[in-house]
């Protein structure tokens, strides 16, 4: 009985050391993402005032595609410590269809592409409704 209870004490040290080490190193990857974020704002405003040259509007509608991204990526990371410890589903279903329609706007050479991409899009949404329905949803 006592053997028992000191495993349950040790699996518990293990467990919280271990989300410990997840926060910090979550803290790290928001560090990283804060300096790209930047990078590309610093990208989409030398594209606004023209100092860099050859960018089109297909780069910079790209490159804020890219910046929402980055954005995402920070704010999933923020709800995850906000829901005590939880990423929320709907939050990665963001971030996919945000990443295709960058493949769209990127590669949209081939129609077929275009297509599928889009299916996969429709896919996303339809199980966003589902994430969002009454029986999937947990906020906390």
């Amino acid at each position: 009985m006592r053997n028992k209870f000191i495993e349950q004490i040790r699996a518990r040290r293990l467990a919280k050391n271990m989300k410990r080490l997840l926060a910090i190193m979550l803290c790290v990857l928001v560090v990283i993402l804060l300096c790209f974020l930047l990078r590309e704002t610093w990208t989409l405003v030398s594209i606004l005032l023209k100092n860099a040259p050859g960018h089109g509007s297909y780069e910079m509608i790209e490159a804020i595609v890219i910046w929402f991204l980055y954005f995402e990526f920070i704010a999933l990371i923020a709800k995850y410590f906000e829901s005590k410890f939880h990423f929320p589903l709907r939050y990665f279903i963001y971030i996919g269809i945000t990443a295709i329609v960058r493949l769209i706007i990127v590669d949209h050479e081939k129609p077929v592409s275009t297509l599928i991409y889009a299916l996969a899009i429709l896919v996303l949404l339809i199980s966003l409704y589902i994430a969002n329905s009454r029986l999937l949803k947990r906020e906390y």
